[in-house]
């Protein structure tokens, strides 16, 4: 890369989380998996940007972080199943990470991040994520 190549999003902020929450897939023939099970999620939300706001953040962990201890309580040892927003979905880990980002996305309001990801571990070796743009 040169000097003068132009990059859109050359900042990045990343916060983790870990919870336990509880699920079982409902597509057919599940295997075990279709029984109810927990999982030690580890959510990572990272933000990308081209710009740094008044004080040279991309965005404000304390703020990041105070929407995910909303999260962390609101998903913690719940039954994902049971929740309106997996209302007609197999709770999946690729669903959780949209539905993460989207509850994410929804309570910030911070103009300088325009790209959202979030990825779930499920376990060690297995995660998903989902990327958005913000607006």
């Amino acid at each position: 890369m040169t000097p003068n190549t132009k990059i859109d999003r050359p900042y990045e902020l990343a916060v983790t989380r870990d919870l336990v929450a509880q699920h079982f897939l409902t597509v057919p023939d599940p295997g075990p998996e279709g029984e109810e099970h927990s999982h030690r999620f580890t959510v990572e939300v990272r933000f990308a940007g081209p710009s740094l706001g008044e004080y040279g953040y991309l965005v404000d962990i304390d703020e990041v972080n105070a929407v995910l201890d909303d999260l962390e309580a609101r998903y913690r040892d719940a039954l994902l199943n049971d929740l309106p927003e997996f209302e007609g979905l197999n709770p999946s880990v690729e669903h959780f990470a949209r539905l993460f980002g989207d509850r994410v996305a929804a309570s910030l309001d911070d103009p300088n991040p325009t790209e959202l990801t979030v990825r779930v571990w499920e376990d060690e070796e297995a995660w998903a994520a989902h990327h958005r743009r913000l607006e």
